[in-house]
């Protein structure tokens, strides 16, 4: 399929409305992307510059080592599937997905070949002659899909696929484009969504969006364990990670912090003789929150206990300089409301933030 290279790519509305600035960015062909962010960070519209919706204000577009900037969105080789399914009513199915490849006066044997390929790979061969009426919202989405698919574009972007449909369905559409994906390994996706394990589930990598600009890019794993700021720490993961504040009292690599609640932290995050008496923020995943009676981080009165059976989430009276603490833990344990625990957490699954960014990534 193709690669793609974003060069300081810039969105501004009018003389004063700056949304995107400086976003650089190489996609290799056959990844599958996602840009995640919070709402209004830019990641729809970065999605609509790269398929030609959206005039590109500044830098350079490439795809498959051309510049797009000035080419029309018919002529990128792009295919993009949007929110709602945007189904021609009274066609069926299979006229659906054969329009655009009517309108292009592809040949009969050409447009039957690549609707029923099409057709295959997604599980709607029995359902071609049917009207998108006769349809669920999943098999809508996935006829929209298959639009895309026949054109045989160099990309595919999907501007959240899956945000109308209901729980279940969007659980068994996502299972569905992740099979769809390694079906076709080659193919090159960009996928926007908001929904977390949507991009923890599909993505070869993600790039997250927020102040305009790429807080971070890489494997989920990577995100989730080795966040580069405080931002993309409490973004990715839920519940959010809790972040607790406190002052740097020991170095070297093994940190400890006394925490401004009260408390004291270990961390595995090396740290340097210039770093004693930094203030810092410690931040802890919930569910490397553990219930201990040996030495803590802290202790906390458990307000309310939500058992979700596998797990159950505790949110704490407000300790440790922390806006608020929750504890993911295993198991049911309904029994702790009320009740005062101390909880602690393994050095190595404890991150250090000295203004918002993590002492791993430090530039000096």
């Amino acid at each position: 399929m193709a690669n793609l290279k974003l060069t300081d790519i810039t969105k501004t509305y009018g003389d004063s409305v700056n949304v995107l600035n400086d976003i650089n960015l190489d996609i290799s062909s056959g990844e599958l992307i996602v840009f995640v962010g919070p709402s209004g960070c830019g990641k729809s519209t970065l999605l609509r510059m790269i398929a030609g919706l959206e005039k590109i204000s500044g830098g350079t577009l490439e795809i498959a080592d051309q510049v797009m900037n000035d080419v029309p969105p018919a002529k990128r080789g792009i295919a993009m599937v949007f929110q709602s399914y945007a189904l021609y009513p009274h066609m069926t199915v299979r006229d659906n997905m054969s329009f655009a490849l009517k309108i292009s006066k592809k040949s009969k044997a050409e447009i039957d070949a690549a609707v029923e390929n099409a057709a295959r790979i997604l599980q709607l061969t029995d359902y071609l002659d049917r009207l998108p009426k006769a349809l669920s919202g999943g098999q809508r989405q996935r006829v929209a899909i298959g639009r895309a698919i026949v054109r045989d574009p160099k990309v595919y972007l999907f501007d959240e696929p899956l945000s109308n449909l209901d729980a279940a369905l969007r659980v068994a559409t996502r299972i569905e484009i992740a099979q769809l994906k390694e079906s076709m390994p080659e193919s090159t996706m960009i996928y926007v969504t908001h929904d977390q394990v949507e991009a923890m589930t599909l993505a070869d990598r993600i790039v997250v969006l927020a102040d305009k600009g790429i807080a971070q890019v890489g494997s989920p794993l990577e995100l989730y364990g080795r966040p580069e700021n405080e931002f993309v720490a409490q973004f990715i993961g839920s519940p959010a990670m809790n972040l607790f504040s406190g002052v740097i009292t020991e170095v070297g690599d093994r940190t400890g912090v006394a925490l401004d609640g009260g408390g004291h932290a270990w961390s595995a995050v090396p740290t340097r003789e210039s770093d004693l008496g930094r203030a810092v923020n410690i931040g802890v995943r919930p569910e490397d929150l553990v219930i201990t009676a040996e030495e803590h981080l802290f202790k906390s009165k458990v307000l309310i206990v939500e058992a979700l059976g596998e797990v159950t989430l505790l949110y704490l009276e407000t300790a440790a300089g922390a806006e608020r603490v929750v504890a993911k833990i295993p198991g049911i344990n309904d029994g702790l409301r009320g009740q005062e625990v101390a909880l602690s957490a393994d050095p190595a699954r404890v991150h250090i933030f000295a203004e918002g960014r993590s002492l791993l990534y430090r530039a000096d």
